[in-house]
């Protein structure tokens, strides 16, 4: 996507890899100000994700729980995963849909993305709507992946998140989609 505020723009002179892990890389750059003086930027490089908002033919949305490390407890999320290289982000919320829940989808629209950390991190989360979702067997996590699968009514979800229950970012900004898709007609 084009910078069309080149005034406000940082220009990288030096980028050093600081960590280098599966999911994500830590880099430290040098950068040019706009009004010419010379900062650094530390920041994280995230191959992207997916986010699917599952609806099956009753209205209710499946969820997932999983513990969290970071947060050292289990959080409330829509399904979601990260893209592989090379894969196409369709199929990623396709493949994350089934391995996390056992459900596959007949129709699917994608409806935006979102940047979940701006101020450190380029991860971009790709955002879908399922509908037609039927199980078709069981869960295929990957390898030290653990999760419960449920659903919720729209209503619910969203109350969960005005309780505090749900906090996650990527499931926060999935339901206000939700809402506007499903409710809305958006």
């Amino acid at each position: 996507m084009q910078d069309d505020y080149p005034h406000l723009r940082e220009e990288p002179l030096e980028s050093t890899q600081v960590f280098r892990g599966r999911l994500l890389d830590v880099r430290l750059d040098r950068v040019r100000l706009p009004d010419g003086e010379e900062c650094q930027r530390e920041y994280v490089r995230h191959q992207g994700a997916v986010v699917v908002i599952a609806q099956l033919d009753d209205g209710h949305l499946l969820l997932v729980r999983q513990h969290r490390y970071p947060l050292r407890r289990s959080i409330l999320e829509l399904p979601a995963g990260k893209i592989d290289p090379g894969e196409a982000i369709l199929e990623t919320a396709s493949r994350e849909l089934l391995e996390e829940t056992g459900h596959q989808a007949a129709e699917w629209r994608y409806l935006g993305v979102m940047h979940p950390c701006v101020g450190y991190s380029d991860e971009r989360i790709e955002i879908f709507l399922a509908r037609g979702v039927r199980r078709q067997g069981e869960q295929n996590l990957d390898s030290g992946e653990f999760m419960d699968v449920l659903s919720l009514s729209l209503d619910d979800a969203l109350a969960a998140v005005k309780s505090g229950e749900i906090t996650d970012a990527k499931t926060i900004t999935g339901l206000f989609w939700a809402e506007k898709a499903i409710l809305a007609g958006w």
